[in-house]
This record gives structure tokens, sequence and C-alpha cells, in this order.
């Protein structure tokens, strides 16, 4: 009964006592058909007079909320609402919520820049070898490929190919502990499942990916921060965290993390590994930016052997976010039970979508479009390095490589107040308490470099910046 709390506002005491009892169902606390508190339980826990208790009874046993087992109590008859995701943590600002991001980002109209999001301008796609790969597979005398289910693992070939791609990063995973999936999310939703439960604890970095925190939530797991350095996780917070906490995963980027853009260090991937190992600990390596990187940070996957880790990535941010296309690497007995779990969920691969993937990254062009996106970036990162500057925007670090930037704003603004002046500029910019579970990142901000290149970015943030004052 410990659920059932009172909210207090405008209202009568009998409605306070109705709004609490639909808190509790619609957060699942009490499923259909779960039984209510005896009328006197309740009304000590609420400490309100038992005929309070009964005139709520009665109003939502009439509305059908709640029904009457005559000799046996109350009972929830409510089917359950819809998960509302935005409920199950604390209110935010929309501005700081990373759906509200997202959304902004995915919705915007094509005029509307989008220096906060996490993708790659149009242009910048191998979109010559995409047309050409289409073109490809509408020639195919194969019919299936264009028709039929995929296989329960994903491509065949697309599968070797990522196993040797792996293997250049010192990960060694043979085709068959690969599963593909519809995306990098999904690879991470299908862990989860896996291995956690609700009200399981799972550890991220204090900045991390917001969407770890948005899949997480959807769990209703315990996220806890561990402060993020330029070399990794801060290790005293990480080790005090596993103890008091016992987490049951760990979920990371470990080179060109997101959205600092700093790179895990070898002394310190070596020192997490062990204490993973003392404390039984999974870790989750998502590692979508491996091609950005010219020299490749040490990898949690490589060090470990793929035992208590497991590698994510997918191929949004160098081929083409329309290829909903991802991947899993795990050890075999992980890998069979995710294969179960995909066929619950999804019951086959994109087969169309996985000859697309595999035609382009199997094509002469797709490493000289890496190649050039490296170039790209590495010059528009000394670009906005100054001009971020020149209007008193930190950074955090300078990244290696990459499109990610960490800055601090100045004079402690509010970085959620600056991007909602800079959205009626059309112009989506992702606030750092986006990034922070512990809500610590006020003052940051995260830019794509690539998505910087149009004047008006400067502009309106130096605007925005000043409304923020």
């Amino acid at each position: 009964m410990d659920d059932f709390t009172l909210t207090r506002h405008d209202g009568t005491l009998v409605e306070h006592v109705m709004a609490a009892i639909r808190r509790r169902i619609a957060s699942r606390s009490l499923a259909p058909g779960g039984k209510l508190p005896s009328i006197r339980a309740l009304a000590q826990t609420l400490q309100v007079s038992k005929s309070t208790v009964v005139e709520a009874y009665d109003r939502l046993a009439a509305e059908g909320v709640i029904r009457s087992r005559p000799g046996s109590g109350f009972f929830s008859a409510a089917t359950l609402a819809p998960l509302s995701l935005a409920e199950l943590a604390p209110r935010l600002d929309r501005a700081v919520d990373p759906f509200w991001v997202s959304r902004q980002s995915l919705e915007a109209r094509r005029e509307v820049l989008k220096p906060g999001c996490g993708w790659l301008p149009d242009a910048w796609m191998p979109e010559d070898e995409i047309r050409r790969a289409l073109r490809g597979l509408a020639r195919t005398k194969d019919p299936t490929a264009l028709t039929d289910y995929g296989t329960p693992l994903g491509h065949p070939g697309l599968r070797g190919f990522l196993s040797r791609r792996l293997a250049e990063q010192g990960v060694e995973a043979a085709p068959d502990r690969i599963l593909l999936t519809d995306s990098g999310t999904q690879a991470i939703d299908l862990v989860c499942r896996l291995l956690v439960q609700p009200g399981d604890t799972v550890l991220v970095d204090d900045p991390c990916y917001f969407n770890f925190l948005a899949l997480l939530r959807a769990h209703q797991v315990n996220v806890v921060g561990v402060p993020f350095t330029p070399s990794g996780p801060d290790l005293g917070t990480f080790a005090q965290a596993l103890a008091e906490h016992r987490p049951r995963l760990y979920m990371t980027n470990s080179g060109l993390h997101n959205p600092t853009g700093a790179s895990l260090s070898t002394v310190t991937a070596h020192r997490l590994l062990k204490l993973a190992e003392q404390h039984g600990l999974t870790v989750v390596e998502d590692d979508i930016f491996a091609d950005f990187e010219r020299e490749p940070a040490p990898r949690l996957a490589a060090l470990d052997g793929l035992d208590r880790v497991v590698r994510i990535g997918s191929f949004s941010k160098t081929l083409s976010a329309s290829f909903r296309c991802g991947y899993i690497a795990a050890r075999p007995d992980w890998i069979d039970k995710l294969t179960d779990l995909r066929i619950a969920t999804t019951f086959a691969s994109s087969r169309l979508t996985e000859e697309l993937v595999f035609a382009v990254l199997g094509s002469s062009g797709y490493r000289r479009h890496l190649e050039s996106l490296r170039t790209r970036l590495a010059k528009s990162m000394a670009s906005v390095v100054p001009r971020l500057e020149r209007l008193g925007i930190t950074p955090w670090i300078v990244p290696k490589a990459g499109m990610l930037l960490w800055g601090r704003l100045p004079d402690d603004l509010d970085a959620a107040l600056v991007a909602r002046h800079a959205l009626n500029d059309d112009v989506v910019l992702a606030p750092g308490n986006v990034f922070s579970p512990a809500q610590s990142a006020r003052t940051f901000m995260r830019f794509n470099v690539a998505q910087c290149a149009d004047e008006r970015v400067f502009a309106v943030l130096e605007k925005a910046m000043r409304l923020a004052r």
C-alpha cells in the first residue's frame, strides 16, 4: 500500500483518493483484476475517514474502473492504459525531454536547422552507392530477395561481412554469434528484454545517449548514472555503484562517446572489465560511431572476448537512416535466446533491407565514402570549435573524430531555455539535461558539427543565449 499517496490539489478529499487509485492502476502497480486494499486499510494509509474511501470506491465502481465482489472486496477492472513513458519519470520541462528533442528533429520541416540532432546531413550520405544497390536488387533473378521473409539470424553474407569487420577491431565473432536486427535501437531493446526485468538496476554514463534513458524507462528499470570523464566512466563512483546497487547491466559507448565525443582509455577499459567480472555485471557496448574513427579506441568487446560484453551497432550514421538495420554480437547461448525474442517480437528479419545494406557495404565506393566522411568531419570540427568559442561556449574536450561536440554555455546559462528560444527561429538544439540521469548538465549542450554549416545556426544561437540571460 506504499504506492497509494495523496497529491493535494483543487478538489474534494474523495477526488484525491480516486486520483491516487487511478495513478496506481495507470503505473501498473495494480494490474487488471488486482485486489485493492480494504476500506479500513486504505483509510489508515491515506489518513482519511472510512466514509471517504467508501465514497471513492463507489464512484470508481460506477465508472467501471474497479469492481466490487461481495464478501471479497474491491478489484481493479480497468484494462491497462497505454504505457506513458513520460509518466514513469520525473516530470521534466518538455525542452529537456529526450522525446521532445527526437520528435522536433524527426518531424522538422526541411528548412529547420538541426545542430542538436545525432545524424549526418542527407548530402553527406552515399546516395550514388545506394542507387546502384537498388538498381542491382531490382534486377535480381532471385525473387525471394524481394518477397520472402529473412532468416532468423539475418542475411548470411552480411553477418559474414560484419564478422570480418569486427575482427579488424579485435573482436572475434563468428557469423553465428551475430544477430541482425531492425536497428541499433531494437538491438538494445532485445538485450534489455533478455537480461533485465522491471525493478532491476542499470548503470549508464552521466551524460549518456538520451535514448538509452528512454528505452530503460520503457523497461521500467532503475537507472543509475556514473559521472563520465574524458577517458571513460569515473571508476571510483563506478565501483561504489556496483557495491551499492548491484546492477544487472552497464550501457555505454566505448568509441566516440555520445554526447561527449570522448574515447575510452586502455587503462580504464581493463579496470572496468575487472570490476564487471567481480560483480557479475554485463556490459552493453553500443559502437554505432565506430566507422568515424581514424584510430580505433580500445573496445570492451575485444578485451573481453564477448563473454560478459554484448556488442551492438547499426548503419544509420554512415550509410542510411532509412535502412533500418543493426546487429548484436554476443556469446552463443545469448544469441540463441535473442533470436527467439526476435522471432517473438518481429518474426523475421527484413531481407530486402539486409540485401541492400550488404550490397552497399560490399561496394568499392563504401570505403572511399568512409574516408571522405572522416575528412569532412575533421574539417567541420576544426571550423565549429572556434565559432562556438567566440560565443563563449567552451568545449568539454575536442574529440579526436566524429560529429559530436559537448560544450558548456557561458554565464551559467540554462541550455533548456536557450533551446526554447532557438526553436522559435527554427533551430533545434539538444540541451544537456536531456543526456543526464542526474539532471546535472543544465549548462551543457550537444552540437553536431556536421549540421552546423549554415551561418544561421550561430546567429540564432547567439540571439537565443542573449534572450536566456
